[in-house]
């Protein structure tokens, strides 16, 4: 009798195991996630997994797919650059995912004993995908901005564009921040640290390549000296060289 008492007892267990495994629900069936997957997944990944319960990571081959979908760029390009689409609906929907994207933040911040970054890949392709998708905010805001003006030319529509894209800048500068803790990072982390810079921030210069980066070189330089990742000192590197050669073409 205790022995069948014991084997449900372990039968019970392994079945509420299963359950808890199984009860993080995401719309994994969807193409695209909108607003709304958004806000539910986020609320999920945040607070719907235990304290010592592992977060959906890229090497985790049956939930891979869920970071996947979560950073997928996709996901706001489809809305964001359809020009069949509203001017204003598009402005709406990207600052209503940008405020998603400002949430994410939080789901893959954690740290060990050491002071190591728990999921460091997780986290800066959650920090890539918001570099990626204020380009397209501040642009379609910025856009907005110029069609309600009765003079799209007037000095205060120029400088309420300059001044967003100084904070673009700026929320730029903010990433080059995570270089300050090079040492919560893994070797992989590191690397795919400096391929922000590459990619993001050279987009970045394009698209507004007469603005004033005076103070993402000043950054970039300080980060030089401080970083001891070849990796990323590459990428500052390019990084001062490119601001520098757009200063030579004025």
């Amino acid at each position: 009798m205790t022995k069948i008492k014991y084997f449900l007892l372990a039968f019970v267990c392994l079945t509420l195991t299963n359950c808890k495994t199984e009860e993080h629900e995401f719309p994994l069936d969807k193409r695209y996630w909108d607003a709304n997957d958004y806000d539910k997944v986020i609320l999920e990944l945040r607070f719907g997994y235990e304290n010592d319960e592992k977060k959906p990571t890229f090497d985790n081959p049956e939930q891979r797919i869920i970071v996947q979908k979560l950073t997928d760029e996709q996901n706001f390009k489809i809305v964001l650059d359809d020009k069949e689409l509203g001017l204003k609906h598009r402005n709406n929907v990207a600052k209503e995912l940008f405020n998603h994207w400002r949430d994410m933040h939080q789901i893959y911040q954690a740290t060990d004993r050491k002071d190591k970054y728990l999921y460091d890949i997780e986290m800066l392709a959650v920090w890539q995908y918001g570099l990626s998708l204020q380009l397209d905010y501040f642009k379609l805001g910025n856009d907005n901005i110029k069609e309600n003006a009765d003079d799209p030319n007037s000095s205060s529509v120029k400088n309420s564009i300059d001044s967003n894209i100084a904070t673009l800048i700026s929320n730029y500068i903010i990433y080059l921040d995570e270089i300050n803790d090079e040492k919560a990072f893994t070797e992989d982390g590191k690397k795919k640290l400096a391929d922000g810079i590459d990619i993001y921030f050279s987009e970045l210069i394009a698209l507004y390549p007469k603005a004033n980066y005076n103070g993402m070189r000043k950054k970039a330089e300080l980060m030089f000296k401080k970083s001891e990742s070849d990796n990323i000192k590459s990428s500052l590197t390019k990084l001062i060289e490119l601001i520098d050669s757009k200063k030579k073409e004025e």
